[in-house]
């Protein structure tokens, strides 16, 4: 293995163990049950413009955990989320934050569909952001689905003069009974 295998191979499993102490925090954090807990599949993005030169990686595969804590005052739900994926440039990308996002209820169509649409603030690690270190950053989130599976959307604008907005999807799965 060459020295630079070696480099982003420990890179990725020093990432992978943040992650993984991250996610232990979000279980220290509460009442060891499922209640509230979700496995975050990562899996898509969708880029508003084509790159300068070769392609996207719009298949973001990686995985996470959220927290979603009780519905606050019939309508706020506050979280927390830490997760690893593969980023637009097939380098793994981690991150740790939370939110709160508003609550509508969709009865009319479905008495278990939910849209919520809020903030998440977070702590990342990129590759292509000042060499891994890690910045802080606010992004608009939405979440559209019921209390066991959901979508979770989030809306990367343009912030800066070569960044690309995209959208990215998550698949929200809970481990047990929220809300």
């Amino acid at each position: 293995m060459t020295k630079i295998n070696a480099i982003k191979s420990s890179l990725f499993w020093q990432q992978c163990v943040a992650l993984l102490l991250a996610m232990l925090f979000l279980l220290a954090s509460q009442a060891v049950t499922a209640d509230g807990y979700s496995l975050i599949l990562n899996g898509k993005s969708i880029h508003k413009e084509e790159p300068k030169k070769d392609s996207f990686n719009e298949k973001n595969w990686g995985f996470g955990l959220q927290y979603d804590y009780k519905i606050y005052q019939g309508h706020w739900q506050p979280y927390l989320t830490t997760s690893i994926f593969k980023d637009s440039f097939e380098e793994n990308s981690f991150y740790a934050g939370g939110g709160v996002m508003r609550r509508f209820t969709l009865n009319k169509i479905h008495p278990s569909l939910n849209f919520d649409a809020g903030l998440v603030g977070f702590v990342m690690s990129r590759k292509d952001h000042n060499n891994r270190r890690p910045f802080l950053g606010v992004l608009p989130a939405f979440s559209f689905g019921t209390d066991k599976v959901a979508l979770n959307i989030s809306y990367v604008p343009k912030v800066e003069p070569k960044l690309i907005p995209l959208w990215f999807i998550q698949l929200k799965i809970s481990f047990g009974n929220v809300n």
